[in-house]
């Protein structure tokens, strides 16, 4: 989650998503960057990676987000919160699909059209 937060963050995760999760990422970056205030190390790591999301700055980025939800727990649950309800927002148009998992697996399949046999074995 918080390497898609920072992909977010640096302005490239949803160029491309609707109204729905444009505001609720929208909303995610702007808590976490009112956070970063006075905190200088988070705040490089923010400019660097809005300057260039090049993936090492993106991954600092990631990094500075873990490392203030593990700070702050509350401000964690929170962000999980608005990261799901931006999940929950998407929706397909113009034959689009959005697949949504939340949590761990060992394994997951997500398709959209098949035409003929499936077999898992």
């Amino acid at each position: 989650m918080t390497v898609a937060v920072a992909t977010a963050m640096a302005g490239k995760a949803v160029e491309v998503a609707g109204e729905p999760v444009r505001a609720a990422v929208a909303e995610l970056s702007r808590r976490v960057r009112e956070r970063f205030r006075g905190r200088p190390t988070d705040e490089e790591a923010l400019a660097r990676a809005t300057g260039d999301p090049a993936p090492d700055r993106i991954a600092a980025l990631a990094g500075a987000v873990q490392r203030l939800m593990s700070e702050e727990p509350e401000f964690g649950t929170e962000l999980r919160n608005l990261w799901n309800q931006a999940q929950t927002n998407a929706a397909a148009t113009n034959d689009g699909v959005v697949n949504v998992l939340n949590g761990r697996a060992g394994k997951v399949i997500q398709l959209r059209d098949v035409h003929g046999d499936l077999n898992i074995g």
